[in-house]
């Protein structure tokens, strides 16, 4: 230590932000005389590591002495640090003394560096002294019995190990020591005991013989020993049991064990039969049940679809059931009815009905007004909805865009201009906003719409009634919904538009319908499993079945779909089911099957599947076979279909195959997956095809008949 030491009390000094030092106890402030060698305490924070070193230093020298010293403390260059007391810089040239410090007293600084990339600030003490400060200050009792601070700085010298051996590098001086000649080893104590003698390594062996005593007894009474006979008992010899005897009694006892152990063993399999047949019973009546409750729920939906129709689908059943009632009615009239009767009849018929094709005609009006409001709000949403983007950590990321919140905007707009319970003024704040919003372009489209808001706002002001501004007001909804999809006012609108922007695009996707004699896009035609597209639009395909054959394709989707499924879910590359329309699946279960099971003959569309015919292969038009629900799970049990089922029927899927592969294999992309060795054509066995037509129209009047 340097100054004086003893156990006087030690004191800690107070320091106040900004370097302001506490006064001593026993002084006031000003009177104490500045001598020379005075010392202070200068606590230095390394910024940014916030450790705080002090230093006992002399007030007189300056900063640039202490920079020299920190410096080497640190092991920095001087010129590198930056010392700074209340946040402004430090001159090098002045003292401490002249920056406001007191002796005896203590004043905090910060010390950051110039560079901190290279020459970083960090404290080069040990740990182990981080809790010992540095400089601490005692109270010393001076003449005259006054209490008098001095600052004594704690030194921690390092131990200094005595040189024990080694050698000096000759080219740079440096002393490589060795590390066995460092460390003595330590001494065991002296125990009196010479544990190095051979007499303690050394075992001594000594081989001695013993005799173990026997206990010996007799049954005989003799001389010095004596026999009780008090429990003795009288034992009379029994039946003699010859070897057979054994051997025969061991025989029966054999017999009856494997009898109770047999009687056990089937008691276990009649018990394991029983509980496997409740299981099988129980799995049947739940697909029973399953199978009752999917077909109320599809008889539940086509009810619902007959009172409330919404889809394009729901529409064709309607006209479905129409034509079967005029069916009906048609042919009780004609078995019934003759000459002039009949005739009135028919007529009556007809115009009943006209009465509900009219009436279907006014609710697909009021269903396709709803689902164009719906069609619209949808449009914008989508327009207006901000871009996705999925994160590497899988978090799904929304982006806003100019162009979204423009989308957003016109979305917000439309809405407000749509409503028709508002108030007056409500209107014509919307009515304003638009009007504003329309003039930042200039065209033909904004100036029209623009003097229908003009116009409305004028009525509105003479008091003119709502319900005389409704055509006015959907007028308003129409252009500005035009000007909503107009790519140069809404951009984000572009990806979502059926008709492509690029003329040369429009040419190359533009086909004419033969029907209607209009240019349509790809879109609104049907595309066939060849691949390309018919020459009759969407809407002339649905006028004729309409007016024609009305004919509901419900059955048949629903038995693609199912198909789909279950193929995906046996094979994912499947490609085939993927590959055929509804048009295909009615060609396969009404020309290939005669809508009714290969096996029970079931005409039930509700209650039809296909499945593979031979399960080891994908299935195909010419790898499947019709059956009902309850016949699938057994059929794909089967391993071998030939050894499983009789000859004539086997004979009849093979002839339906090859019919199916006849008609297939003129489809380009149905001829590539055909088989490399096809089964042999049936030609001769193949009916012709208005035999099959006639079996087709039976079925579907038996199919009407039981619906």
């Amino acid at each position: 230590m340097s100054g004086q030491r003893g156990n006087q009390e030690q004191k800690e000094t107070n320091t106040e932000p900004g370097g302001d030092t506490a006064e001593e106890d026993g002084g006031e402030p000003g009177g104490e005389e500045v001598r020379s060698g005075s010392s202070a305490s200068v606590k230095v924070v390394l910024v940014p590591e916030g450790h705080v070193m002090t230093v006992a230093f002399a007030i007189e020298l300056s900063i640039h002495e202490l920079k020299r010293h920190l410096a080497s403390e640190l092991r920095v260059p001087a010129d590198v640090l930056q010392i700074s007391l209340d946040g402004r810089a430090v001159e090098e040239h002045k003292s401490l003394m002249e920056l406001g410090v007191r002796p005896h007293s203590s004043t905090r600084m910060e010390m950051s560096s110039t560079d901190p990339s290279f020459h970083p600030l960090r404290p080069v003490r040990p740990l182990e002294h981080d809790s010992m400060p540095d400089v601490i200050t005692v109270q010393v009792e001076a003449e005259g019995g006054v209490l008098q601070g001095v600052v004594v700085e704690i030194e921690r010298p390092r131990h200094q190990k005595a040189f024990l051996g080694g050698y000096r590098y000759r080219l740079t001086g440096l002393e490589y020591h060795h590390a066995a000649v460092q460390t003595l080893p330590k001494r065991r104590p002296d125990r009196g005991v010479a544990v190095f003698s051979r007499d303690t390594q050394t075992v001594e062996l000594k081989s001695q013989a013993q005799q173990c005593p026997v206990n010996a007894s007799t049954q005989m009474t003799g001389i010095g020993c004596y026999v009780s006979c008090m429990n003795d008992r009288l034992v009379t010899p029994g039946t003699y049991t010859t070897a057979d005897e054994h051997h025969d009694r061991r025989l029966r006892a054999v017999i009856r064990l494997q009898t109770f152990a047999r009687r056990w063993l089937a008691q276990q399999a009649v018990d394991h039969l029983r509980k496997e047949r409740a299981r099988r019973s129980a799995w049947l009546e739940m697909q029973e049940r399953r199978r009752n409750e999917e077909k109320e729920e599809q008889l539940r939906d086509r009810r619902n679809r007959w009172l409330n129709p919404k889809r394009q689908e729901d529409f064709n059943l309607l006209y479905q059931a129409l034509e079967k009632w005029r069916n009906e009615e048609e042919q009780r009239i004609s078995s019934s009815l003759r000459g002039a009767e009949r005739k009135a009849a028919l007529c009556a018929l007809l115009d009943q009905e006209m009465d509900l094709i009219a009436a279907i005609g006014r609710h697909h009006i009021a269903v396709h007004s709803d689902n164009y409001d719906k069609a619209v709000r949808n449009f914008l949403d989508k327009s207006a909805s901000p871009h996705q983007r999925r994160a590497a950590d899988g978090r799904l990321i929304e982006i806003e865009t100019q162009n979204t919140i423009r989308a957003r905007e016109l979305r917000d707009l439309y809405n407000s201009i749509s409503l028709t319970t508002v108030s007056q003024e409500q209107r014509l704040h919307f009515l304003m906003t638009l009007k504003h919003t329309v003039k930042e372009q200039e065209c033909a489209l904004t100036r029209d719409i623009v003097d229908l808001v003009d116009r409305e706002v004028d009525l509105m002001t003479r008091g003119v009634k709502s319900a005389k501004l409704e055509g006015l007001r959907k007028r308003i909804c129409t252009l500005l919904l035009q000007y909503i999809k107009t790519p140069a006012f809404n951009p984000e609108v572009a990806k979502l538009l059926t008709v492509p922007q690029n003329p040369s695009q429009l040419k190359n996707d533009t086909i004419l319908c033969q029907y209607c004699h209009r240019y349509l896009r790809l879109t609104d035609f049907i595309m066939s499993a060849s691949g390309s597209p018919n020459r009759q639009c969407r809407q002339c395909a649905r006028l004729n079945n309409i007016a024609r054959s009305r004919h509901d394709f419900t059955f048949y989707k629903s038995i693609l779909m199912r198909l789909r499924a279950d193929e995906q879910r046996l094979n994912a590359e499947a490609k085939i089911p993927f590959l055929l329309k509804v048009q295909d699946m009615q060609y396969l279960v009404e020309a290939v099957w005669a809508s009714r099971s290969a096996l029970s003959a079931n005409i039930d569309l509700y209650n039809l599947a296909f499945v593979r015919w031979d399960r080891q292969k994908d299935w195909s038009p010419w790898n499947c076979i019709l059956l009902s629900k309850e016949e699938t799970s057994a059929h794909l049990e089967v391993e071998d279909v030939h050894t499983t089922y009789d000859t004539t029927l086997i004979h009849e899927i093979e002839r339906k195959h090859a019919q199916a592969r006849r008609h297939f294999s003129q489809v380009p992309v149905m001829s590539e997956q055909l088989d490399t060795h096809p089964a042999a054509v049936l030609g001769n066995q193949l009916v012709s095809k208005p035999i099959t037509m006639a079996i087709i129209k039976h079925t579907r009047d038996t199919q009407t008949s039981d619906h």
